[in-house]
């Protein structure tokens, strides 16, 4: 069953005020022929302006005792439940009738079925699809043009004519109208979102060649799937129209997803993930503790292994974050890797400093200083082993950090205990080792805490 809808309106939106509408007609139809017709102005509640009386010949003096749009709301819903609505221009009248209901606190939902999109499919190749020429074209009469009526029993006649065209078209003879109307992105859709679960994990969006164009994580997959297919990007359009399939990885803990979409990305490199920059991390900013006990920062290479604060893509970069850090804690340059001199540095003579370089500062009160600094990044022990959420209730999942690098992650039952590091590697799955690892893990516990056992 089908409502075929034709409203006018005193404006070209609804600006979320009642009774913009000024006419409503519904053309109830059951696919063979119409079984009921309602129509009625609207007291749109304001002023209908000069430029929409002429167009559609209706005036405040014609509206002004009809009903308001509250008055008519329970037949429209009566008309229209658990029916397709129809309009030729579908999003307009539809639009329109769902804001004037939620301006009464009510949710209007229904199917829609546009005649321009349906036009363009059974009568390809017109010049124009508005409904004042795709009616002249086909013989259909309309002799009350922007009245509600008029083109609703209009429509309702051109819906007639494209359904009995329908069943002469080698294409969509076999098919309902609702499946016409389906456009492949709103199958792929279904088809995608029935094989993906409400958990946590890593999913991969495949072409028709069944090869990866994306890898993405999320708590729920399910829910971040469904996401791209809202996108407005040109480029995630793009990639919805090469989806084909799904595959997911199931990790049950937010961070192991984390971790196995960043190797994912760099092992098979999709077309549709933008490349992460922690693949282009050169140098970092270390610290140190030095025969003094003075603690010192530096810049090394990333490779370098130590006590990292925090990765950069260029030199300069990191560069700039240690001058922040000198000037916000009262660093001195000395002990910050950028003079090689014992002597007193530079920013001492221009009292920037305060002369932990030349003895006149106590090497504690230094110290504290800096430890305001460290206390901003997470405390990396040597060796330790991370417990979190496993992908079922009797199972958790083990991060492993070894000479602070990234080991791999695994799964282990709850039964068992945490035992020694060798036993701990058996249980681990085996993985390619990238070096922005540490800084993923580091970011994601700086945020959130996850039990920790050193060792």
């Amino acid at each position: 069953m089908f409502a075929i809808v034709d409203i006018e309106t005193c404006g070209g939106k609804f600006e979320f005020r009642k009774g913009r509408i000024t006419e409503i007609c519904i053309v109830v139809h059951d696919g063979l022929q119409v079984v009921e017709v309602f129509t009625s102005l609207i007291n749109p509640e304001c002023h209908i302006s000069h430029f929409y009386s002429k167009l559609t010949k209706i005036t405040d003096a014609m509206v002004a005792d009809a009903p308001k749009f509250h008055e008519v709301a329970r037949k429209i819903i009566e008309l229209t439940e658990g029916r397709i609505f129809v309009a030729h221009n579908v999003s307009f009248d539809y639009n329109f009738i769902k804001e004037e209901f939620a301006s009464l606190g009510y949710k209007f939902k229904r199917d829609k079925l546009c005649t321009v999109s349906l036009s363009r499919k059974l009568l390809p190749g017109r010049i124009s699809y508005s409904l004042g020429n795709l009616c002249a074209s086909l013989g259909i009469d309309n002799a009350a043009r922007h009245r509600a009526e008029g083109d609703a029993v209009a429509t309702a006649k051109l819906f007639e004519l494209l359904l009995q065209q329908k069943d002469f078209d080698p294409i969509y003879k076999n098919m309902g109208v609702d499946r016409i109307m389906t456009r492949r992105v709103d199958n792929i859709k279904e088809y995608i979102l029935k094989k993906l679960p409400e958990e946590c994990g890593v999913y991969y969006f495949l072409d028709k060649d069944q090869q990866i164009i994306y890898v993405g994580k999320s708590v729920n997959v399910y829910n971040r799937a469904q996401s791209h297919f809202n996108t407005k990007d040109k480029k995630g359009k793009r990639m919805l129209h090469e989806l084909t399939n799904v595959d997911f990885v199931h990790t049950g803990s937010e961070i192991i997803a984390l971790l196995l979409e960043s190797a994912e990305i760099k092992k098979h490199k999709p077309k549709y993930n933008r490349q992460r920059l922690s693949e282009t991390y050169s140098h970092s900013i270390v610290w140190e503790v030095d025969d003094a006990g003075i603690i010192n920062l530096k810049i090394t290479d990333f490779l370098e292994t130590g006590n990292t604060l925090k990765s950069f893509n260029s030199l300069m970069g990191a560069r700039e974050m240690l001058d922040r850090w000198i000037d916000e804690f009262e660093l001195c340059v000395n002990y910050c890797g950028l003079m090689a001199t014992h002597s007193p540095c530079f920013n001492h003579h221009i009292k920037k400093c305060n002369g932990i370089c030349s003895g006149m500062e106590d090497v504690a009160v230094y110290n504290a200083r800096v430890q305001r600094l460290l206390r901003q990044f997470p405390k990396w022990e040597q060796n330790f082993v991370l417990i979190d959420r496993g992908r079922s209730v009797g199972e958790y999942s083990i991060i492993m950090v070894e000479n602070m690098r990234y080991v791999g992650f695994g799964y282990m039952d709850t039964s068992t205990q945490i035992v020694e590091p060798a036993e701990l590697r058996s249980c681990l799955i085996s993985t390619t080792y990238y070096p922005d690892y540490e800084i993923l893990l580091k970011g994601y516990l700086k945020k959130r805490g996850l039990r920790k056992i050193v060792w």
